[in-house]
């Protein structure tokens, strides 16, 4: 790959997702792209961005995209965030909605491991959830939809017991049971792209070792989108060691809990 073919690389991730291609990333960016290539029917990767750039064809344009983005997740990544979650804010949360269904959004789900991690603490203490999850992966979404698992992934981050609880055994894969599957929704989603105005808000938010990997120039565009998609007494979490930082005004970290964030009172009196 050419350093000018790892430059228009790097500006289609940033215009379309919002995602940084840093320098150092080019081996690994063309190791990545060689499946694609072949499977998109070129004899090498040079040969399918020469192709992409002469004629930018969307779906070409988007597997180019998806290749490049961090598909890296496990089961409860960040266990502090899952104890939080199922000891102090589905309870809470239980006791707020009196009843209703309590609605929670993976943003940047990946494969999936964190829906069914946020599903498993549901169903343990008895809280009734509607998950929606998105992401930019449509191939990601795909094996997430499925809830199946090789021995590796599934043992990443459970625990045997938890293990045979929430999963079957089928031949080679560990497939999610129905009753955690019945909780979740996947579909495709862009985070640079706005709410509508109806569009209903969700009580938490999931968006975890997703922001760093973003451009900085977007990274306050999409916390302001996720603010106006979180109720207003709604908790968002990011990756236990990410920050916001001066990215955005309008969330604040709660103290003592890594990765939980507020709306601000900025925001909250702005809306009142």
């Amino acid at each position: 790959m050419s350093p000018e073919d790892f430059d228009r690389l790097q500006s289609l991730m940033a215009t379309r997702a919002g995602y940084r291609l840093t320098r150092d990333r080019m081996k690994l960016a063309e190791h990545r792209l060689g499946p694609v290539a072949r499977r998109e029917g070129f004899e090498t990767v040079e040969a399918m961005l020469a192709a992409l750039w002469a004629r930018p064809v969307a779906s070409l344009g988007w597997a180019v995209i998806e290749a490049l983005l961090n598909p890296d997740t496990w089961f409860r990544r960040d266990r502090g965030t899952f104890d939080t979650l199922s000891g102090e804010l589905l309870p809470a949360l239980v006791r707020a909605r009196a009843g209703k269904p309590i609605r929670i959004w993976s943003a940047g789900c990946s494969t999936g491991q964190e829906v069914w991690s946020i599903g498993m603490a549901a169903l343990e203490i008895g809280a009734a959830v509607e998950i929606v999850a998105t992401d930019l992966s449509q191939r990601a979404l795909e094996k997430a939809r499925t809830g199946a698992y090789t021995g590796f992934e599934i043992q990443r981050g459970l625990k045997a017991q938890t293990m045979l609880r929430w999963f079957d055994q089928a031949e080679d894969a560990w497939i999610a049971r129905a009753e955690l599957r019945a909780l979740a929704h996947f579909t495709r989603a862009n985070l640079l792209t706005p709410p509508t105005a109806d569009e209903p808000r969700f009580d938490l938010i999931f968006c975890r070792h997703v922001l760093d990997d973003m451009d900085a120039g977007v990274r306050g565009q999409v916390l302001d989108q996720l603010e106006r998609r979180l109720v207003d007494d709604g908790c968002l979490f990011l990756g236990a060691g990410e920050r916001i930082g001066a990215d955005s005004l309008a969330f604040r970290p709660v103290s003592g809990r890594q990765g939980l964030f507020v709306k601000s009172p900025t925001v909250l009196k702005r809306a009142a």
